[in-house]
């Protein structure tokens, strides 16, 4: 039974998101939630809708700083969903490595030592690397990799190297680990000014004279609404058979373009759609679709909120004053 959970990344995307849920849902029950944020005053002044739900807590710390986690209290469950992905491009590849190990590495440590049961990790689809033009969507069991000289992929290797520490964790503390590998997601707290392709097409459908493509408009992918999301992690650190990997993620596919007419179709009509760079297309496409029958197997969990209801949701919140 859940009964204290440490939150990591509460305060991101991931963690709004969650807090949202516990508020809309009334979900979180009798559980107390610990958050750790860098800077929980200035979220508390921004979202303090979110900072007063009954059973949240926030503690200032920083991941990568062990003096300043939270090593007197104790938790049963530890949800590690810290990964800077918004100013993540802003780091050094080298920064960006040493982010995620270095505090996944802190907060296992931290689990093992509160007498967590449960630990959850928020990973990514990108561990697994390239996925191959044939491939339609992405299993668990795929082996497929990162390549290990491009410091572009600091942050996919990192992911791996986080999921090692997972096993070996469980493996020298028999900690049940769980690992949700995320992908692409939509909702009212994507940031709208940052390298999210379906963020940048809401901002420019509801600010700016037409919606701009820039990359490869050929490229396939699928996005989550953050509220399934929410309900997928909250279920598998509650339900999540331990040593098992599940994909997070939309099974509903379309292309870059397309994606980019239904967010005009959708929010502003009258609007182009303009590709930037038409050179930008591949020989072969890239594709980014997880495989999402595992966890509907196993846990029941499948997209509820269409894209087009996802879309206009997070346009919503965007516009309002």
């Amino acid at each position: 039974m859940i009964s204290s959970v440490l939150l990591t990344g509460g305060t991101g995307f991931f963690g709004r998101a969650l807090l949202r849920y516990f508020e809309m849902t009334g979900s979180i029950g009798d559980t107390q939630i610990t958050i750790v944020s860098r800077h929980p005053s200035r979220f508390q002044e921004a979202h303090p809708d979110l900072a007063r739900i009954d059973g949240i807590f926030f503690v200032q710390g920083d991941i990568q700083d062990r003096d300043s986690l939270p090593w007197d209290q104790k938790f049963t469950h530890v949800l590690h969903a810290a990964t800077d992905s918004t100013v993540g491009p802003q780091l050094t590849p080298l920064q960006r490595y040493h982010q995620i190990v270095d505090g996944t590495i802190n907060l296992l440590d931290l689990a093992v030592s509160s007498g967590a049961s449960r630990f959850l990790l928020t990973s990514s689809g990108g561990v697994y690397g390239p996925q191959p033009c044939d491939l339609q969507a992405i299993p668990e069991d795929w082996l497929g990799s990162p390549p290990l000289d491009e410091p572009i992929t600091a942050y996919s290797q990192a992911k791996r190297a986080a999921e090692h520490l997972c096993s070996l964790y469980h493996d020298q503390h028999k900690i049940e680990v769980i690992i949700a590998r995320c992908f692409a997601f939509v909702g009212q707290d994507l940031p709208l000014d940052a390298h999210f392709a379906i963020g940048n097409f809401i901002r420019d459908a509801l600010y700016e004279e037409e919606i701009t493509v820039s990359g490869d408009a050929s490229a396939v992918r699928t996005y989550l609404d953050q509220r399934d999301l929410a309900n997928w992690l909250w279920t598998l650190l509650n339900q999540g058979q331990s040593g098992e990997t599940y994909n997070v993620g939309s099974d509903y596919v379309i292309t870059i373009y397309n994606l980019a007419l239904l967010v005009r179709n959708l929010l502003a009509p009258h609007k182009q759609v303009v590709i930037k760079d038409r050179s930008a297309t591949a020989p072969c496409r890239s594709v980014y679709v997880p495989d999402i029958r595992k966890i509907h197997k196993m846990h029941g969990l499948s997209v509820t909120i269409p894209l087009s209801d996802a879309i206009i949701a997070a346009a919503q919140s965007a516009i309002l004053p």
